[in-house]
C-alpha cells in the first residue's frame, strides 16, 4: 500500500520500554520476519549497549566518588572505583584538590567522557565492530544499479546517528555521510565533492571506470515520530513532517540543477529521499521515477513491506517487495533504482525486527539522550543512535544553526543538571598530503577559539568543555587528541 501524508500510525499506550541489558545469543524468533538477519541484529546490539553502557556509568561513578571526597582514603577508593566500573583511572590533578575544596565534577565529568570517546574511537578501528571495512558487495551492487557514488545526507540529530550501518544496513565505507541541522545540506559544498568525485572517476577510474554508464546518487534522510508526531519529530522543521520532506526535496532538486547549470549534465546526479521513524527505525521512501521525482505526499512505508511479505519464503518476499517497489513509481521506472530501494526495504526489514526485540517495538529514549556533540568533519565511527549530535563544520560562522540546535539539545540534558556539554571537535585530514595534519589541527583550534566565543557564558562557568582530535583518513586508524579545555598544571590528563 502507497502511504499518504494524511495517514499516521498512533499506537496508544506506553511508549518507553526500557532497553534490556543482555548478551544477545538466542535462536530466531517465530515472529521475526524471513529476511531478518538474526545474527547481525544481535552483533549490532552487543556493540551498541557496550558502547552507551561506558558512557551511562560516569554519572553513578562520579556519584559514589561525592560522597567519598572526604575520606582519608578517598584517592586510592576513587581509583579503584574507576578503574573498576569506567576501566582507567581518573586525574590525579583533580583528585588531590578534593581536600581543599569541593570536588570538580564538572571537570571530571567531561574529562571521562573524552576519555571513554577516546577508546571508542580505538576499539572501533582496532577490531571493526561493524565489519564496515570489507564492503565489496554492496559496492557492487550499487555499480550493478548504475551508481557510482552514494552520498547521504541525515538529520544531525542522534536519533539518527545509526541510520546508515543499523537503519539501513550499510556498509559505512560505502557511504559519503554529511549529517547537517534538518538535513540541510550545503549545496556549493556538495556541487564542490560532486566535482571532486567526477575528476577522480574520469582521471583515476575510481570508484569505478569512467565507461560505466553511472551515477551520483544524492540521498537525504529526514526523521518523524509515529508516536509523538508533534513533538518528537525533527526539531528544525518544528516536528513538522510534511515540512522536512519538502526542504529535504527542495535541496535535493537545488543540487542537481547547480550541476546542470554549470556543467550540463544533470544526467549523471540520481536523488533520493527517504524518511525514518525515530521511534521504531521504519523507514519511509519517496520512490522517484526514472528522472527523479517523487511525489511529497506519497510514500512506500517499510510497516506495509514487512507486513505484505514477513508470512512468505526469502525469495517470495524479495519478489514481492520488488512489485510493491515498482508499484509506488509514478512515472517511468528505473529499474536499478527500484531494485536498490528494494535492497533498502530488505535491509530495513532487519532494523524493524532489532527494535522489535531489544526494545519492544519502540525505543525508550523517543528524544534526545546524546552523550556528546561532535563537531567537524569526520567521526567516521560514530554509529550509534543518540550517542551523538554531530555538527558538519567547516567554519563556525557558516555553521551556527546546526551548532545553536546542538548547544540548546545538551543545555536541557546537561546543563540544567549542572553537567557541561561535552564537544569533541574533529577534523580528519589525508595523510598523503604534506602538511595536512597540522593544517587539519589549525582548523580546529580556530574552530575551538570560535565557540568559546560564542558560548562564552558556558564555557567560563565550566559548563562546555572542548577536546580536538583529528584522524589520517587515508588509513583505518583511531583518531588521535590533540589538546583540550581540561588542563593540569601538572603533567596528566588530555
Amino acid at each position: 500500500m502507497l502511504r499518504r501524508a494524511s495517514y499516521i500510525d498512533r499506537p496508544m499506550g506506553p511508549t518507553a520500554p526500557r532497553r534490556r541489558p543482555l548478551v544477545y545469543s538466542s535462536p530466531r524468533a517465530s515472529s521475526q520476519h524471513c529476511l531478518s538477519d538474526v545474527a547481525a541484529n544481535g552483533r549490532l546490539h552487543n556493540y551498541d549497549y557496550r558502547v552507551k553502557a561506558s558512557f551511562d556509568r560516569i554519572v553513578p561513578v562520579l556519584q559514589q566518588l561525592s560522597g567519598l571526597q572526604h575520606e582519608r582514603s578517598f584517592i586510592a577508593d576513587a581509583q579503584r572505583l574507576a578503574k573498576e566500573q569506567l576501566g582507567f583511572e581518573l586525574p590525579l590533578p583533580i583528585l588531590e584538590m578534593a581536600w581543599v575544596t569541593q570536588l570538580d565534577m564538572r571537570r571530571l565529568f567531561a574529562w571521562c567522557v573524552f576519555e571513554i570517546y577516546e577508546q571508542t574511537s580505538k576499539s572501533f578501528f582496532e577490531t571493526d565492530p561493524l565489519d564496515g571495512a570489507s564492503a565489496a558487495d554492496f559496492e557492487r551492487l550499487l555499480i550493478d544499479c548504475g551508481f557510482h557514488l552514494l552520498d547521504i545526507t541525515p538529520c544531525a540529530d542522534g536519533r539518527l546517528a545509526h541510520a546508515i550501518a543499523f537503519g539501513l544496513r550499510i556498509p559505512f565505507s560505502c557511504v559519503r555521510r554529511r549529517p547537517h541541522a534538518g538535513a540541510m545540506f550545503d549545496v556549493e559544498n556538495t556541487v564542490d565533492r560532486w566535482v571532486k568525485t567526477e575528476h577522480l572517476r574520469f582521471r583515476e577510474s575510481k570508484p569505478n571506470s569512467a565507461h560505466e554508464p553511472t551515477r551520483y546518487l544524492k540521498a537525504v534522510v529526514y526523521h518523524f515520530s509515529s508516536l509523538n508526531p508533534s513533538h518528537e519529530g525533527c526539531a528544525a522543521h518544528a516536528s513538522n513532517d510534511a515540512a522536512a520532506a519538502a526542504a529535504g526535496m527542495e535541496r535535493l532538486q537545488a543540487f542537481r540543477v547547480a550541476v546542470e547549470n554549470s556543467f550540463c549534465c544533470g544526467a549523471s546526479v540520481d536523488l533520493l529521499l527517504l524518511g525514518i521513524d525515530t521511534d521504531t527505525d521504519a523507514i519511509r521512501v519517496h520512490v522517484p521515477d526514472r528522472d527523479s521525482k517523487a511525489p511529497l505526499d506519497q510514500w512506500l512505508d517499510a510497516k506495509d513491506v514487512y507486513e505484505s511479505t514477513c508470512s512468505l519464503s526469502p525469495q517470495g518476499a524479495r519478489e514481492k517487495i520488488l512489485q510493491m517497489v515498482k508499484a509506488a513509481v509514478q512515472g517511468e521506472l528505473d529499474q536499478g533504482m527500484v531494485r536498490f530501494i528494494a535492497r533498502l526495504f530488505e535491509n530495513n526489514i532487519s532494523q524493524i525486527d532489532y527494535v522489535k526485540e531489544f526494545h519492544d517495538g519502540a525505543y525508550a529514549d523517543a528524544g534526545h539522550a546524546e552523550r556528546f556533540i561532535g563537531v567537524g568533519i569526520g567521526f567516521k565511527e560514530i554509529h550509534l543512535r543518540n550517542l551523538t549530535y554531530f555538527a558538519h563544520v567547516d567554519t563556525v560562522e557558516e555553521s551556527t544553526a546546526d551548532l545553536d540546535v546542538g548547544v540548546k539539545i545538551f543545555t536541557g540534558l546537561n546543563v540544567a543538571r549542572g553537567l557541561p556539554i561535552p564537544v569533541v571537535v574533529r577534523f580528519d585530514y589525508r595523510g598523503k598530503v604534506p602538511g595536512a595534519r597540522q593544517r587539519a589541527i589549525s582548523h580546529g583550534e580556530r574552530v575551538i577559539a570560535a565557540i568559546k566565543q560564542r558560548y562564552s557564558d558556558l564555557y567560563q562557568q565550566g559548563l562546555l568543555h572542548l577536546l580536538l582530535s583529528v584522524r589520517d583518513r587515508d588509513r583505518f586508524v583511531a583518531a588521535e587528541t590533540v589538546s583540550s579545555s581540561i588542563t593540569f598544571p601538572t603533567p596528566g590528563g588530555h
